[in-house]
């Protein structure tokens, strides 16, 4: 598809006219409800086309956004972070890892403070830089620090592929991923006001979205998998309103351009090679979850810096910083203008909590479209 056609496909999810006339309908059905409605949006990157795009602003009073904990970097806790930390200072390692990464503080520091101490970080767009940096430093150990949800766990079982496939002998991974629907189930157990799911694209390419299936069904909460455009959430608001006032509850696909009920079978075949579940996962200000998260199979474990590295890595649980309530925002209990530091001692440039350091956080967001900066 040319340049040209690429630009006229997004200035139309885009299309000021388009985002008004979704508005008007959704007031409309909104009207008909005659109720308040809290819609979460699962994802980080949802949060950012809200406030950025103004989608708050449009919405009745009765409707309103709840930011969720699909922000990877966000919900990273600190003694994982201290796991970086501590693996970029040993002698002869190059830690890897995803650019959000950089500035998410640990007890430690963050990655940032570990390459002003001397350490060989490097940050890359894609796994697979792993395999030059590795050919170039055939002295050094390679470790790749893996984060993200479903989206990205293809991109790691990929490179792992490639690694064992090629013999490369320099190359370990610590694994960080995570799963959407384990802390949709804690949030939905807790009490809170969610009354349904706007669900992230993304993810439901590659699990297809037969994995929300179970929240109609099981909690009476309608689920729509949304693009991220704004004409994408908007609709998708639409789609749940209509949803309430015809009596159904379902899970229902706005994303239809790519996403399908089952998937990419490619892709989970090839992390159902390499990863298993981890028993329990915790989450940064939510707590341990069962079933959460990735780990490698232990036929694979001359591969992994956790097995191999166990003896300096730190086990213990490590709270936020006290004024922080990064953990209420991640479970949409707060936005983040309830937050006291907001803005002031937490802000961007020093941050306090894992919500204001990621691209697709939910501070982040509300501080670079509230006019902060």
């Amino acid at each position: 598809m040319s340049e040209l056609k690429l630009k006229d496909l997004y200035d139309g999810f885009r299309d000021p006219q388009a985002i008004q006339a979704l508005a008007k309908l959704i007031d409309q059905e909104a009207q008909k409800l005659n109720k308040s409605i809290g819609i979460m949006e699962v994802c980080g990157g949802h949060t950012h086309s809200i406030m950025k795009f103004g989608l708050n602003q449009l919405l009745p009073k009765s409707i309103r956004f709840i930011h969720g904990p699909g922000c990877p970097v966000c919900v990273m806790p600190k003694e994982r972070i201290d796991h970086a930390y501590a693996l970029s200072m040993q002698d002869g390692v190059i830690l890897v890892t995803l650019g959000d990464m950089i500035k998410v503080p640990g007890s430690k520091g963050s990655l940032q403070d570990a390459r002003a101490n001397g350490a060989d970080v490097r940050f890359v767009y894609s796994p697979m830089e792993c395999i030059k940096i590795a050919l170039e430093n055939p002295d050094k150990k390679v470790i790749f620090f893996a984060i993200g949800f479903e989206t990205t766990t293809p991109m790691t079982s990929a490179l792992i592929h490639q690694v064992l496939n090629k013999k490369i002998t320099n190359i370990l991974f610590h694994i960080n991923h995570i799963t959407v629907p384990e802390p949709m189930r804690v949030l939905l157990d807790d009490e809170n006001s969610i009354d349904a799911f706007i669900g992230p694209s993304h993810v439901s390419v590659i699990t297809g979205s037969k994995i929300y299936e179970e929240f109609p069904r099981d909690y009476g909460k309608p689920v729509v998998v949304s693009g991220f455009e704004p004409v994408d959430v908007m609709q998708s608001v639409l789609m749940i309103l209509k949803q309430f006032n015809e009596n159904r509850c379902e899970l229902e696909t706005q994303y239809t351009r790519s996403v399908t009920r089952d998937g990419n079978f490619q892709a989970q075949k090839l992390n159902e090679l390499y990863f298993t579940k981890r028993e329990h996962f915790r989450w940064r200000g939510i707590g341990d979850i069962p079933s959460s998260a990735y780990r490698l199979k232990d036929e694979f474990s001359n591969i992994d810096a956790e097995v191999i590295y166990k003896d300096i890595l730190p086990n213990e649980s490590i709270d936020d910083h006290k004024l922080c309530i990064c953990g209420d925002i991640l479970k949409g209990k707060a936005n983040p203008k309830d937050c006291k530091v907001f803005g002031k001692g937490c802000n961007p440039s020093n941050p306090l909590g894992s919500c204001m350091v990621s691209s697709e956080g939910a501070c982040s967001a509300y501080y670079k479209y509230g006019n902060l900066i």
